[in-house]
């Protein structure tokens, strides 16, 4: 039987995607998200479908990883966002690489708020755009909708936009961080200007830092989209962002 590549396997929704499809008895192998660029024609033999993740904001380094993929493979479920333009940039290499594709656009991911953890822990938030409303989608909900991709039929050339139930300003995920654990945090607004480096130095990443701060700033004057696709593919409703916090709560105390 033909096998399932889940690349991003020790991420957050790669090593739930990898998980659910071994307990179905899906043949399934695993890729760290830092050993992508290891990929070769050996490690795809026998492989017909790949769920890839790319871990770094550049769409040149991902090309001919993508090319190997098109030459070895016939189906490609894609972790996208709709906030990233690298991201954009791989959609249209593998569009234009060949085989069937599917793109998993998550908006924010609940576990983006990890990076918060220290200035929680503090009692105290320092960031811009407090009052960006977020439809956060916790890991497990985005892993379901691509199991159920990846293990069916009937996806092929389809974007599909992934989100919480609800869309939350930044305050008010601080304030379900802190009741959840038990801990007053408040929240305290900077200038975009002044939390850019303190953004960079803990990302990374200017491209991603921007493509951050920009999203922010529109989510605040227009909420991100919630949409109903979770419950659509995977029949239940999508965890709310307190129940993620419950889950991750030990991140945060």
């Amino acid at each position: 039987m033909c096998e399932i590549l889940v690349t991003g396997a020790s991420g957050h929704v790669g090593r739930h995607v990898f998980a659910s499809l071994s307990a179905a008895g899906v043949p399934v192998r695993g890729l760290s998200g830092k050993d992508i660029d290891l990929l070769d024609p050996v490690g795809l033999d026998g492989v017909e479908t790949v769920f890839l993740e790319w871990p770094a904001p550049n769409a040149e380094r991902a090309a001919p990883v993508i090319e190997l993929i098109a030459r070895h493979t016939r189906r490609v479920v894609f972790l996208s966002t709709h906030t990233h333009g690298f991201h954009a940039d791989i959609e249209r290499l593998i569009e234009h690489s060949g085989p069937s594709w599917t793109f998993l656009r998550t908006g924010g991911l609940a576990a983006d708020t990890l990076g918060m953890a220290d200035q929680v822990r503090s009692g105290v938030v320092r960031r811009p755009y407090g009052m960006a409303r977020r439809s956060l989608i916790h890991e497990r909900d985005v892993a379901a909708v691509a199991t159920h991709v990846l293990a069916s039929a009937g996806h092929g050339g389809v974007r599909y936009a992934l989100t919480g139930p609800e869309a939350l300003t930044q305050v008010e995920q601080v304030r379900v961080l802190g009741e959840t654990v038990g801990r007053e945090v408040r929240w305290e607004e900077l200038a975009p200007e002044v939390a850019r480096p303190d953004l960079l130095r803990a990302w990374g990443d200017e491209e991603y830092v921007d493509a951050e701060l920009k999203a922010w700033g529109e989510f605040a004057d227009s909420p991100e989209p919630v949409t109903n696709t979770v419950r659509v593919l995977t029949g239940r409703e999508p965890r709310s962002f307190r129940e993620w916090a419950r889950d991750h709560a030990d991140a945060f105390r």
